[in-house]
């Protein structure tokens, strides 16, 4: 004889569209996750990928990259190239970024400081934002006294080869320094760190001296001093340098040039709610 199943009490029904929700919760959340998996593939240096590539990379089957992407491209987060064959990211996600851009604390907060270190040193001062894989330059005085910034100029300059990137990759965790050496440590000068050991070498010295230095890494004859800005979790998400010709940058500035940037950016954090 079959037995009745027992009716639920009011309070399992009651919580049966909560587990429910949770459950569909996880689900969209697990689904971001695949998304943004799918757009950390690529970089400056992995433009366009194939499903296969995306697939390989994410370590997960076709048939859900596939679905991924469509939902993305969708979005005009991705676009599809002419051959159809390969995809890259879409220029929705320059416009998204434009809009976070302009509603950076930062820029609002640090372009007096901006102006003040390029007064004090009588170099190039830069403020740069870390995008994950770049620097992206939000504001710069040159010596002269002109501005320049994203408004009018969008720089984007790598993060392993430059004092600014240095200066965050020093304090990001291995995972994001692990993907920056997968993209390619590309040689851009002869004194450009193209070996992966020796990077992670130098950003151990940048983290305990609490400053990078660039010596001609990006540019030829160009020399650079910066130090990492945070929020206020503490996260560091930015940096601001001072740059100039190797000859205005000789070994013996050095320690001033460094106390001044630090300085900076020290009291750029504090005023973005930043609290050692």
């Amino acid at each position: 004889m079959a037995r009745t199943p027992k009716p639920k009490s009011i309070p399992e029904r009651a919580a049966a569209p909560v587990r429910r929700a949770r459950r569909a919760d996880s689900g969209s959340l697990n689904v971001m996750h695949k998304l943004m998996a799918v757009l950390d593939c690529f970089s400056r240096f992995d433009r366009s990928l194939t499903l296969n590539e995306i697939s390989t990379r994410c370590a997960m089957p076709k048939t859900t990259v596939h679905r991924l992407v469509s939902s993305l491209r969708e979005a005009k987060l991705l676009e599809q190239d002419r051959g159809r064959e390969s995809y890259r990211m879409g220029i929705r996600l320059f416009e998204l970024g434009s809009i976070v851009l302009g509603n950076l604390d930062i820029y609002r907060e640090a372009r007096p400081l901006v102006e003040r270190l390029k007064s004090a040193t009588g170099e190039g001062s830069h403020l740069c934002v870390f995008d994950g894989t770049n620097m992206v330059n939000v504001e710069h005085r040159a010596p002269s006294g002109e501005s320049v910034n994203w408004t009018t100029t969008l720089s984007i300059s790598p993060s392993y080869c430059t004092g600014v990137g240095k200066a965050v990759l020093a304090f990001q965790d291995k995972s994001v320094v692990d993907k920056i050496v997968r993209g390619g440590l590309m040689p851009y000068t002869a004194t450009t760190i193209t070996d992966a050991a020796k990077l992670r070498k130098e950003l151990a010295l940048t983290a305990k001296r609490g400053y990078a230095i660039d010596e001609g890494e990006h540019q030829p004859d160009v020399r650079c001093v910066a130090a990492p800005i945070r929020g206020p979790s503490g996260r560091v998400f930015a940096s601001i340098s001072v740059t100039g010709p190797r000859e205005h940058f000789p070994d013996a500035r050095l320690p001033a040039l460094a106390a001044l940037v630090v300085s900076t950016a020290d009291q750029i954090s504090r005023q973005l709610g930043y609290a050692k």
